[in-house]
């Protein structure tokens, strides 16, 4: 039960679902031989074939669900012992899973149907094609979201993953998403605290996790194992292990002989409270009581918040707010909201301002949990607190760099007068634009004297003052081109530098070809051979 940690239900092929009570202080380790036998405390009877599958209402307390291979899902009240509601079926039952508030639910059947129940009114709401595919298909319902996930097979027994929107399922949205070949029925569970989606394939030792991100699945991580399970079950948030960041626990069966906790931990340090991925959940105090939620009443279980829990005191609880259906935005009743808003939850209220003897509940927005890009943001937050300064030492180190920008050429004379000549009488306008300044070396006169245009504000009228004070007025244009023609002036020096140094190295050469043959000539002259000069 999601309310109560000792009781237990239970279907077995007999066609009776069995309600059994954990006593106190109950364990399995102990020195005698066989551990203490429990009896069940009540029977319910009802179904007349067996009971597939069993499921609590996660709103109202002692509501139970049971799917028999009668072809129905009988609705019970625990604490009667008798089936109140009945959901018939065309075909066996094969997966169900209820909303949030427990007035909906969505099931799987082995006729290829996806139904969506208004389980008090005891007829579908929707009833569409799912899973083409023979083998079993499996569904769950996204927590407080008006969506639900699917798991089945293709014709070409591939399996799919597909996402559904209860107010108009006709389809997947964006069609079945291919996860593999493998044959083994996948398994769904969703945790509505960090809005992820877990499959655990039945027959292999895998366990992959999707984030639930603008109505798509992006996958995350696979966990693996070489033991395969034939059932798992997830532990409630409540029950996570918050100071070493476990966001959930699965148990697993392996091999029928024992069960295998798989722990899954978010890889960051855990020195303080982490909201982003604990936000306020589903505590153990019910929404209403069995006999209020067959009589039509509607509504969310109060939550707790889980720093609480963290700093070793009392939960304190959290009231959730009333909706009449999941599919209703629980921003409605609240001022709209940015979606970023929901990154932390309302923590209890602890005004300093005036001394309370007692923080009272704060309704929260049933918007949807962060999701992961939110969380890497929080992080990156987080740890800025504890970060160095490295910022300010760079901008210091900067403003006192030895580096010096290099200046834009000093015009020449000719180049001005060049450029002078080929101005007209009125100045061309300044253009947005600036041309790259070209590298050289030469005073900052000439950038003093022909300002860039993104430096200077752009003037809303032109002014006449400047060229009565001092002539004509440099524009950009022409400061571009007297750095051209220095550019050009430039050249032309290193063109008649090579051509100078060109000519002395011919001459040189020539020099050194006349020596060459007085040498040689001197050689005849003295009769000197060749192995006289080696043996010199």
């Amino acid at each position: 039960s999601p309310f109560d940690d000792s009781l237990i239900a239970s279907g077995s092929d007999d066609a009776k679902v069995f309600i059994w009570k954990v006593p106190e202080g109950f364990t399995l380790h102990t020195d005698a031989d066989e551990p203490q036998d429990v009896k069940p405390v009540s029977k319910l009877t009802g179904h007349s074939r067996k009971v597939g599958h069993v499921l609590f209402n996660p709103a109202a307390a002692n509501v139970l669900a049971s799917s028999s291979g009668d072809y129905t899902i009988k609705l019970w009240d625990v604490e009667a012992g008798t089936p109140q509601l009945s959901l018939k079926h065309g075909d066996i039952v094969q997966s169900l899973s209820w909303s949030a508030n427990g007035s909906l639910m969505v099931t799987t059947c082995r006729d290829k149907k996806l139904r969506i129940w208004d389980a008090r009114q005891q007829k579908p709401v929707h009833e569409v094609a799912g899973h083409a595919g023979a083998k079993n298909s499996r569904a769950v319902w996204m927590g407080e979201h008006d969506r639900v996930a699917t798991t089945g097979f293709s014709r070409m027994s591939d399996r799919q993953l597909g996402l559904w929107d209860i107010r108009a399922p006709r389809e997947p949205m964006g069609g079945f998403q291919i996860l593999d070949s493998i044959s083994g029925v996948c398994m769904p569970f969703w945790d509505d605290g960090t809005q992820m989606l877990y499959l655990a394939g039945k027959g292999d030792g895998n366990i992959r996790y999707y984030e639930y991100e603008h109505d798509k699945f992006e996958y995350l991580s696979e966990y693996k194992s070489a033991d395969p399970q034939r059932g798992i079950a997830f532990l409630p948030k409540r029950g996570v292990n918050i100071h070493a960041n476990e966001v959930m626990r699965a148990f697993k069966t392996v091999g029928d002989t024992y069960i295998e906790p798989v722990s899954f931990v978010v890889p960051r340090r855990a020195e303080v409270f982490q909201n982003d991925i604990y936000p306020p959940t589903v505590g153990t105090k019910p929404a209403m009581s069995a006999g209020d939620w067959f009589a039509g009443h509607e509504g969310l279980p109060p939550k707790i918040s889980l720093e609480d829990v963290y700093d070793g005191q009392e939960p304190t609880e959290i009231q959730s707010e009333v909706v009449s259906r999941p599919s209703t935005s629980g921003a409605a009743a609240a001022p709209a909201q940015a979606p970023a808003s929901t990154k932390t939850e309302p923590e209890p209220t602890k005004t300093a301002s005036a001394p309370a003897p007692a923080p009272a509940p704060v309704n929260v927005s049933r918007g949807p949990p962060p999701s992961m890009k939110d969380n890497k943001e929080s992080m990156a937050a987080m740890a800025s607190k504890f970060a160095d300064n490295d910022d300010e030492d760079s901008s210091s180190d900067d403003e006192t760099s030895s580096f010096e920008e290099i200046p834009k050429p000093v015009e020449r004379p000719i180049a001005s007068r060049q450029v002078e000549q080929q101005r007209g009488a009125e100045p061309s306008p300044p253009q947005r634009k600036e041309l790259p300044a070209p590298f050289g070396t030469g005073a900052p006169a000439a950038a003093a004297a022909a300002p860039s245009p993104a430096a200077a504000p752009t003037p809303k009228e032109p002014t006449a003052a400047p060229e009565q004070a001092n002539g004509p007025v440099r524009t950009p244009s022409s400061a571009a081109a007297g750095a051209a023609a220095g550019i050009r002036d430039y050249l032309q020096d290193i063109k008649a530098t090579l051509e100078q140094q060109k000519q002395q190295m011919a001459a040189q050469m020539e020099q050194i070809a006349a020596l060459v043959a007085e040498v040689g000539a001197l050689k005849e002259t003295l009769g000197v051979t060749e192995d006289e000069e080696r043996a010199a």
